[in-house]
Formats: structure tokens, C-alpha cells, sequence
């Protein structure tokens, strides 16, 4: 959904300051604002009419694809079908008579109290940053709408939030990944979350609507995670855009949709690109995928990876995840690529760099993970052997060509849950997992640590922001400080019980740093 008391001008405040953990004015005295980010496209585009209200999903999406099909949540306690009446329908009240909520069944809360508790424990970054900060409430005033995916990890952010002095209201930024017993959680505790697993679109839309349209508050921050929420609010709401203070974005979706607005002029407020920190690219992307693909693809088909031979379209951060599992295992991986540089890292770790059309006959399983639209086409999908496994990692569900295979020729047969035989009229038979949306959240769970990494960026984001003097920030998008990045690593470091090498005078002048950082230039590439 990424400091509390801002630095004044330009200057660098000296390391001592930065040491004292208390003060944690660490980001107050983060230097300079950073500069402006180069943008991702050329192209230039305006966020897409958002959808009007449909009997079901529709399978033609923007350019960005809206977050409601990306993927869904294996964690829950309840599924969807097991209530046929909407909440929407139902009157609910928590423990202190409060209803602004709306949530599968709030009797849940104690399943998910129990969830949030257990997060927490694998979470304690977040919680050192919680108990740091909360006595000088650095959010005081704040009122964040947000709309992230709602686990027992985001439940953990949020609950920091209000504890650091923000009101904050709620909705799920896809109709899946919902945990119904969390998101009762919430409500209980007196948070305005309106998200349950199984959102129809137009309920998706609904529970954004509520959080942003409410008498007698008007929200001044923004947490989002795909552009939705973002979307909804620069469309239907623009006097209220005007007055955000700060917009804080995860996703390569949102942050290419920010990156559209600021390149048309049509930005008025600083956004801050979480997606391109550091600790959310090097850790949640890298990392959290190299051990939730396999956690994926072992939940859903019981494959065996020895020999097997898989293609994974795309190395970036996640792809090299995902290869670097699957190889470990035993696995003959092919690559596809489009950039050159990451095409000859992928040469070099050992890895073939192929076209998707010189081993698709041949190959297992083939992994998306470009953030593009149709990098698997129906042409790919017809040529495949049988029994091939086909599934994304990337945000939304754009790169394989599912609306092909809804075709009156083709039998789709639902063997477990998330996993479907596309059939063909000679037989053959290709194995989709989660209809592909992303695969980690739909068919298994991520780290819960890795997760931690990404929520302590986004609250020190979210500080950043609000407590930045006027001018710090102007109407474009930003990447976090170096500062930032560094101390959301530092309070990690603990649970491995590391020990970081301090530089001596001599050592730092040598190198021309200061000896508490930042260590790197904003450039410097991990």
C-alpha cells in the first residue's frame, strides 16, 4: 500500500542524529528530496474509463488491467460460495455497535485476531517502527484511504498506521486475495474496512466508492496497490485529488498509470514509487518469488521439477527468482526476453535465452512474469503438449490470453480449486492455475517476513510524505530516499542476528560518506 519529522532545506543532518534509533528522525534528516525518476513509457495514456457494473467479470480489461481479476487469497478460512447473500445486503454491527464496515460475517474476528497475532510475530520490523514511533504519532491528523490486498500481513500495516495517529479506511484492491476472517478483524477493532473474498466488479468498486465517499471526512493520503483506488478518486472525486498530500504506490501497474498522469501534466499532487525501492524490488520481488513459485505450483499439480523442462518469460527481479528455484530443484529452465541486459544476466547465471515460439512444443511449464499483455497467445496455447502447466507471476492476469480459451470448442473442467483442464477436441488438455491471475496469492501464501520489509516501506513512505515541508515534493512521481531504504533494511537485520562493519573516520573520509550513510548513490544498482 512506500520521516516523521522532515528535515528543513537541503541539508544533511549529522550521523549521530540518524544513529539515534529514538529520535528516528531518521528520515527528517534523509538529505535532499530525490530527484525525479525517469518514466517507464513513451507512450503517453489516461487511466481508462473505469467499468460500469456487469452480471459478471468482464474479460476485456484497460491497459493496466484493474486489479479485480489479478489474483486470490489460498488463506482464507471461508469461501466465498458459502453465503450466498451479499454483505452488502446484511446489517452487521461489531462489539462497540459500530456498522461502518462491510465484511463477509464479523463474527469471524476472533479467526482473525488470531491470524494478525501470528503475523505479527515474523513481522517485527513493522512492530519496533510501531512502538518507535507511536508516542510521537507522526500521522496525527492523516486520513489514509487505502487499497492493498487485505491479509493478515496488511492488517499488521494498517493497525501500525492507526497506532501512529492516522484514521485510515479500507477496501481490497482485488476480489480475490481478501481474508474474510482478517478483514472481520479489522471492522472489530474499530478500522472502516469495506472487502470480502468473491467481490463481484461492481462490489469492488462499491467498497472504494465507501471509503472515499463518506459525510464529514475527506481523506489527504493515499495507499494503493495496482492504481484503482488512485483511478477512482483522480475520476469521480477530483476536488478531493487536489487536496492529497501524498500518494504512496506499490505495483509496476500503479506506479506505470502515475508515471502516465505526471507525463500528461494531469498530477497535482508528490507520489512516492514504492515498486522501484530497493527493499521492495531486491526483497518482496526477488526473494519472496524464488520460494512462493514453488509453494504455487506444488499446492496445485504435485509436480516434480526434476527434469522437468520450464520457460519463464521474462528476468526481471522475479523471474530471476523464479529460475533460481526451478533450477535448484533439478529443473531445465529456458528464458525469454525482450531486453538485452537482462537477456545476457540471464546467459550468465546459465540460463538459455530463447523465443517463447522455438520451445513451446516442447516445454512443461511455462511462467509469465513481464507485467506485458499477451506474451502467451492462443497461437502459443495451441501449440503446447499435453498437460503443459501454464500460470503467471505477474501482477495482473494480462499475459496469458485467457479470453481466447473461452471458445465454444474448448472444455473447461475445474479439477481442484484454482486449477482448470482447458481441453481440445482431440484430447489434449493444457493444466491454467488461478485462471491466470498471480500465481503465489492465488494458489499458496508469501513470506510473511519478506512482506514486512515491503509494509515498513510504505508507512515510512507514508510519513515521509505527510510530514514533508512545502516544497520538498513537487506534483511528480519519486523514489524513495536512499536514507529510507536503508533503514527499513537495518531494522531487519536483527532477526538474523547481524552485525553491519562500521567505517572508521579515516575509511569514510577515504570513501567520501558519511559514516551512517546513505552507503550508495540514488544510481547505484543492487
Amino acid at each position: 500500500m512506500s520521516v516523521p519529522e522532515p528535515a528543513g532545506g537541503e541539508e544533511v543532518k549529522q550521523a549521530k542524529e540518524v544513529e539515534d534509533a529514538e529520535k528516528y528522525s531518521f528520515m527528517a534528516t534523509v538529505t535532499k528530496a530525490p530527484k525525479k525518476q525517469i518514466q517507464f513509457a513513451d507512450d503517453m495514456q489516461e487511466f481508462t474509463k473505469f467499468p460500469t457494473k456487469t452480471g459478471r467479470r468482464s474479460l476485456s480489461r484497460s491497459i493496466s488491467q484493474s486489479s479485480t481479476d489479478s489474483y486470490s487469497s489460498a488463506a482464507s478460512y471461508t469461501d466465498s460460495s458459502d453465503d450466498e447473500v451479499s454483505p452488502r445486503e446484511k446489517q452487521q454491527t461489531n462489539s462497540k455497535g459500530s456498522s461502518n464496515f462491510c465484511v463477509k460475517n464479523i463474527k469471524q474476528a476472533e479467526f482473525g485476531r488470531r491470524e494478525i497475532e501470528i503475523a505479527e510475530q515474523d513481522m517485527s520490523a513493522l512492530i519496533s517502527l510501531r512502538k518507535r514511533a507511536q508516542g510521537e504519532k507522526p500521522l496525527a491528523g492523516a486520513k489514509i484511504v487505502g487499497c492493498t490486498h487485505i491479509t493478515a500481513q496488511t492488517a499488521v500495516l494498517i493497525e501500525t498506521l492507526c497506532a501512529l495517529g492516522a484514521q485510515c479506511r479500507w477496501s481490497a484492491c482485488n476480489i480475490y486475495s481478501t481474508q474474510n476472517e482478517v478483514a472481520a478483524a479489522l471492522a472489530e477493532a474499530g478500522v472502516a474496512v469495506f472487502a470480502w473474498k468473491g467481490e463481484s466488479e461492481d462490489d469492488f468498486w462499491w467498497c472504494i466508492d465507501r471509503c472515499v465517499n463518506v459525510d464529514g471526512w475527506q481523506a489527504n493520503m493515499i495507499l494503493d496497490d495496482g492504481g484503482d483506488l488512485t483511478h477512482w478518486v483522480y475520476k469521480k472525486y477530483p476536488n478531493v485529488f487536489k487536496k492529497i498530500r501524498g500518494i504512496v504506490e506499490e505495483s509496476v501497474t500503479g506506479v506505470h498509470r502515475l508515471y502516465q498522469l505526471s507525463k500528461a501534466g494531469k498530477l497535482c499532487v508528490p507520489a512516492m514509487n514504492v515498486n522501484d525501492s530497493v527493499t521492495k524490488q531486491k526483497f518482496d520481488n526477488l526473494y519472496c518469488c524464488r520460494e512462493s513459485i514453488l509453494d504455487g505450483l506444488k499446492r496445485t499439480t504435485d509436480v516434480m521439477f526434476g527434469g522437468k523442462q520450464v520457460v519463464v518469460c521474462g528476468y526481471g527481479e522475479v523471474g530471476k527468482g523464479c529460475c533460481a528455484a526451478l533450477k535448484a530443484l533439478g529443473a531445465i529452465v529456458y528464458v525469454t526476453e525482450i531486453d538485452p541486459i537482462c537477456a545476457l544476466q540471464a546467459c550468465m547465471d546459465g540460463f538459455r535465452v530463447v523465443k517463447l515460439s522455438e520451445v513451446i512444443r516442447q516445454v512443461d511449464v511455462v511462467i509469465t512474469c513481464t507485467g506485458n499483455k499477451n506474451v502467451v497467445t492462443r497461437e502459443h496455447l495451441d501449440r503446447m503438449k499435453n498437460s503443459c502447466i501454464v500460470c503467471n507471476m505477474g501482477h495482473s492476469n494480462t499475459e496469458i490470453d485467457v479470453t481466447s480459451l473461452r471458445t465454444p470448442e474448448l472444455t473447461w473442467e475445474r479439477v481442484r480449486s484454482q486449477v482448470d483442464h482447458v481441453i481440445w477436441p482431440d484430447g489434449k488438455r493444457v493444466v491454467l492455475l488461478a485462471e491466470g491471475r498471480l500465481l503465489n496469492l492465488s494458489c499458496s501464501t508469501v513470506p510473511t517476513f519478506v512482506l514486512s520489509i515491503t509494509a515498513t516501506t510504505q508507512a515510512l513512505a507514508l510519513i515521509e510524505l505527510y510530514n514533508a515541508p512545502e516544497g520538498r515534493y513537487k506534483q511528480d512521481v519519486y523514489l524513495l530516499p536512499k536514507k529510507m531504504d536503508e533503514y527499513v533494511a537495518s531494522l531487519h537485520l536483527p532477526s538474523f542476528d547481524a552485525h553491519l562493519t562500521e567505517l572508521t573516520d579515516d575509511q569514510a573520509k577515504y570513501l567520501g560518506l558519511n559514516k551512517n550513510g546513505p552507503f550508495k548513490p540514488n544510481y547505484y544498482r543492487y
